[in-house]
């Protein structure tokens, strides 16, 4: 059982990783589909309820708002892995500005986002953490956090 919880901001690529890497084995749990809060907790106690595994799919930016879903994950036994989305502002801006309608995020708000980012900890609950960057090619690069990425994690934003 496994509650995997997607952290970065708009247009890091979260939701085109979920679709490569975990589509076939985890529901998705994303407020943008489910539009309430509501429907998402519901989702969420019904895969933890079952041992379906999950992806949390939101921007997850602060440890506060991580809680609300590692937290009943480890009460009810799941392993619970966090990707970090490397921020690269000028990159998802321009993924972000190719979006259509009502999924394209104003710049104020991803830059607030951003401003808000807390890169996440261990301490929080997490079972394992990675990083995840886009490689010119467009190609998803995951590191371990392990050890030493805790205090990296710290530096992002110095």
């Amino acid at each position: 059982m496994e509650a995997v919880i997607l952290i970065g901001i708009q247009g890091a690529g979260k939701s085109t990783f979920y679709r490569g890497r975990f589509f076939d084995t985890h529901v998705r749990v994303s407020l943008d589909l489910l539009k309430t809060r509501h429907r998402e907790r519901t989702l969420l106690e019904a895969c933890l309820a079952t041992g379906q595994p999950l992806v949390v799919d939101n921007t997850n930016v602060t440890a506060a708002e991580r809680a609300r879903y590692v937290t009943p994950a480890k009460a009810s036994g799941f392993r619970v892995v966090g990707y970090f989305f490397v921020p690269d502002p000028k990159g998802s801006r321009e993924r972000n500005d190719r979006r259509e309608g009502r999924r394209r995020v104003p710049p104020a708000g991803l830059y607030g986002t951003l401003k808000r980012l807390e890169p996440p900890s261990t301490a929080e609950g997490f079972d394992e953490l990675f990083t995840v960057s886009l490689s010119p090619a467009g190609e998803f690069l995951i590191k371990s956090w392990a050890g030493a990425g805790e205090a990296a994690g710290r530096d992002m934003h110095a």
